[in-house]
């Protein structure tokens, strides 16, 4: 398939050096200049690249013939391969992507079609290191970042399969939207999670707005004004508890920067963000009996009150050895109702693709071998 491009095991280390894909317009241009041909091949091959999804030098009609082989001796135009495609009851699709022939590295990527948008759901880390107790990722150790060119190539690989490629005339775009949460954290992976929203956002190839793009952190306080003053793209927080202690029981991560350092974090992001990303998702997974109560809604409204706020409520999804139950739906409604009659803003997620796995939460690479156990209850 022209999405997944395939080479041996032998050629794995050549390979993953000299692909192309992956390159900003900059680095291109730097190639092509260093090949002693015409500057303006640099936009051809780019646009090839990037704005037709080309994988295939051979297919570049524009390009000489004696550069089209040069090039190929050479690079490689790699997004990875697909090592399987689930498609859900609801249409929902998962994708195990793996990379450099590595069978530990593989990601899971999920599409979620709906009527107005398709949102793609990206990974930025093979495993995770941060160990919320609720989330199926935090069971697989982190075993690396992901690279610019594999955050990018998991959009053209979907874009690929929705039928966004080939272009056609006055098309719209299939995924035309794109949220970092999927496996791993985004901000501790900051370097190469920008590089490929630099990737996805040029205008000269991909060209998605910044605003259609979110990255959820579940913390990193110190980089989410940088979400706002670089990278431009829109906020979500996981964040699950507004107590203090019992966030650091389910997400290790607020021990290391508790609730009033993230908040101000936020503040922050708010103040420095164009008016079309100000406002911040709150993702709340409901857990029965754990965080569900009146009092919980009470400390939700309080915590974020004054900032301008989506509070994304999400019933639990199992998964295998998980030891959690969601909260019932009529929990969930009356939770909702409570935070809402409290003047903020919220709505309760729909779950979709869980009857494989792909929901919120549920996400591992199944060729993990060196797992964690599953955490027990708080």
């Amino acid at each position: 398939m022209r999405y997944c491009v395939r080479h041996s095991s032998t050629e794995s280390e050549k390979r993953q050096q000299n692909n192309l894909f992956g390159k900003s317009y900059k680095d291109i241009v730097q190639i092509i200049d260093g090949m002693d041909v015409s500057s303006f091949r640099s936009k051809q091959l780019y646009e090839w690249m990037y704005t037709k999804g080309t994988t295939m030098f051979q297919d570049m009609g524009n390009i000489p013939k004696d550069l089209k082989q040069r090039l190929e001796d050479k690079y490689v135009i790699d997004y990875g391969r697909v090592l399987d495609n689930q498609l859900s009851e609801d249409e929902t699709r998962k994708m195990l992507i793996q990379f450099d022939n590595d069978p530990r590295a593989s990601v899971e990527t999920v599409f979620i079609p709906s009527t107005y948008r398709g949102t793609l759901c990206v990974s930025s880390q093979i495993g995770c290191s941060l160990s919320c107790r609720f989330c199926h990722t935090g069971t697989q150790k982190l075993y690396r970042n992901l690279t610019p060119a594999e955050i990018a190539g998991q959009y053209m690989i979907a874009a690929w399969i929705s039928g966004d490629y080939p272009q056609k005339e006055n098309q719209v775009r299939k995924v035309s939207n794109i949220v970092f949460m999927g496996q791993g954290e985004p901000l501790y992976n900051f370097r190469n999670v920008s590089a490929a929203i630099e990737l996805l956002t040029d205008p000269k190839g991909i060209g998605l707005a910044p605003w259609r793009i979110t990255i959820s952190t579940s913390g990193v306080a110190p980089l989410i004004p940088r979400i706002a003053s670089e990278l431009r793209v829109g906020l979500a927080v996981s964040l699950h508890s507004a107590d203090n202690d019992l966030r650091s029981e389910i997400m290790p991560i607020n021990k290391t920067y508790p609730l009033p350092v993230l908040m101000q974090s936020c503040a922050e992001f708010v103040k420095l963000a164009s008016p079309k990303n100000r406002r911040i998702t709150f993702e709340y997974v409901m857990l029965d009996g754990v965080n569900d109560s009146e009092l919980d809604a009470k400390r939700l409204a309080r915590l974020i009150k004054g900032l301008p706020a989506h509070v994304n409520l999400i019933p639990f999804n199992p998964w295998p050895g998980s030891a959690y139950k969601s909260s019932s739906p009529e929990r969930v409604e009356e939770f909702c109702k409570t935070v809402e009659g409290l003047g903020i803003y919220a709505s309760v997620r729909q779950p979709r693709g869980d009857d494989i796995l792909a929901a919120c939460g549920q996400l591992k690479s199944n060729y993990d071998k060196d797992s964690t156990e599953p955490h027990g209850t708080v």
